[in-house]
């Protein structure tokens, strides 16, 4: 496990801010309403977009995934318009919880990643979450520094994918 030491405070959702493409972005919790923008934003996705087998390929695939995440777990939503373009989650288990986060591919490298994986950090521990963990591509790069830039650890690592914590 990761060290005992407990995060930072983080913001809580929700929040709005400009991107580094000068874009108005909201991140909010994400509730049933949000479900056929979520679908979409992952409809989107090619291949080279998935990582771990996620999200699902096939858009009633996609809808069974969105339900359960909506249904179990602590979902904010990044919003530009009326369009998706964030997606992040923390799936409890007992005391801990697994997070997954995912930016629509024409949204990358501006910012909204790093600002709503911390307010899903800020809404967990709002929620009462003491520990977050995730498992993430061996050679994503920009995801492992991202998590690492909000204080995760690595903890276990094998020849596909490393797992991460972070106390909150």
């Amino acid at each position: 496990m990761a060290d005992a030491t407990p995060a930072p405070q983080f913001p809580r959702p929700p929040r709005s801010f400009t991107d580094k493409c000068d874009r108005e972005i909201r991140i909010r919790r994400a509730d049933g309403d949000d479900r056929d923008v979520l679908v979409e934003m992952y409809v989107a996705y090619t291949d080279a977009d998935r990582a771990q087998g996620i999200p699902p390929r096939e858009r009633r695939d996609i809808e069974n995934w969105i339900d359960i995440l909506l249904d179990d777990g602590l979902n904010l939503v990044a919003i530009h318009g009326k369009d998706a373009v964030g997606h992040a989650a923390l799936l409890a288990y007992e005391n801990t919880a697994e997070l997954v986060i995912f930016v629509h591919p024409e949204y990358h490298h501006a910012g909204i990643g790093s600002r709503l994986i911390r307010a899903l950090l800020g809404a967990g521990q709002q929620a009462g979450i003491a520990h977050v963990w995730l498992s993430v591509q061996r050679d994503n790069h920009v995801a492992m520094n991202l998590y690492r830039s909000v204080g995760f650890e690595t903890t276990n690592r094998d020849r596909s994918e490393h797992e991460m914590e972070l106390p909150l």
